[in-house]
């Protein structure tokens, strides 16, 4: 079997209020091949997301010229626990990509990397609960009656998950509904979601969401004609990274979870990530179309 990916880029994201680069920033790692179909790689440290998204587009776009195609993965959910957009009333037949629509629709991020996360999750609480719940975690500055800094009660019968069936899958992976804090991938997933909606759409059909527009099944060449960017979601802590001298963790990860991809492709065993986990005909349904899953989770 021929590998589906001429290139692999993985981008660690950031929710940073200001501008920033070295550990917890954004890092871009992109393995591709050189003239000699030689594999190699690099990195970028953009200081702010607009910066990032910018620095992505010319990356695919280059891809584009030569007629190749990139997976690229982004390391927060791109999308949350079953039931969401239909809590919120949204419309679509789509649930993830109502979700999608709202959260671009309600993000204000600006070039220095201010933004209203918080703002966001209050508002979305203030929909769903009246209250402080399921988003949680700010800065006590930021402190709102829908909002507090730590979380205001467990989740409980009736609430939307507090974890969705992929996080569980990868063990060790935060919720959606942290906002601040060590791993606080909501945050991410808030200013990320609008990003990636952007590259998507940018590149109309030439760019497909997994499984949001592929479906659990083991891609091959015929699956992806005319694709040339197909959008996942990773995880790195999934694999053992280990910084080289004077590297950060999150340049070493990007980069072991491209080499990794790329290993899998090259053996011809990339294709069956996408069909997905071994679950029921339940689980499967929901991260199809609203929660999203993890390559290789």
């Amino acid at each position: 079997m021929s590998r589906l990916f001429s290139a692999y880029v993985i981008v660690d994201w950031s929710a940073a209020a200001k501008p920033t680069t070295g550990a917890d920033s954004v890092w871009i790692g992109v393995l591709k091949r050189d003239v000699r179909f030689r594999l190699t790689f690099e990195s970028f440290n953009p200081a702010t997301r607009q910066e990032a998204e910018t620095k992505l587009a010319a990356i695919l776009d280059d891809f584009k010229k030569r007629g190749e195609r990139a997976l690229v993965g982004f390391d927060f959910p791109l999308g949350f626990p079953s039931g969401f957009a239909k809590a919120l009333s949204l419309p679509g037949e789509h649930p993830w990509r109502a979700v999608w629509d709202q959260i671009a629709k309600m993000v204000k991020d600006k070039a220095d990397n201010t933004n209203n996360r918080f703002g966001v999750g209050s508002e979305i609480n203030r929909r769903l609960t009246g209250g402080p719940f399921p988003f949680w975690g700010c800065p006590p500055r930021d402190t709102l009656t829908t909002l507090q800094p730590k979380r205001s009660r467990e989740h409980g019968e009736g609430d939307l998950a507090e974890f969705r069936h992929a996080d569980k899958a990868a063990k060790g992976a935060h919720s959606i509904w942290k906002l601040y804090y060590n791993g606080s991938v909501g945050g991410q997933a808030i200013v990320g979601i609008p990003a990636a909606r952007r590259l998507k759409d940018a590149r109309g059909d030439a760019a497909r969401v997994w499984p949001f527009e592929t479906g659990f099944k083991a891609l091959t060449e015929a699956d992806l004609e005319g694709v040339l960017v197909v959008i996942t979601e990773v995880y790195p802590s999934l694999l053992k990274a280990v910084p080289a001298a004077g590297e950060v963790k999150d340049l070493a990860q990007v980069r072991a979870q491209a080499e990794h991809f790329a290993k899998l492709d090259e053996a011809g065993k990339l294709a069956a990530l996408f069909a997905g986990p071994k679950a029921s005909d339940e689980v499967l349904e929901a991260a199809a179309t609203e929660e999203g899953w993890i390559l290789g989770a």
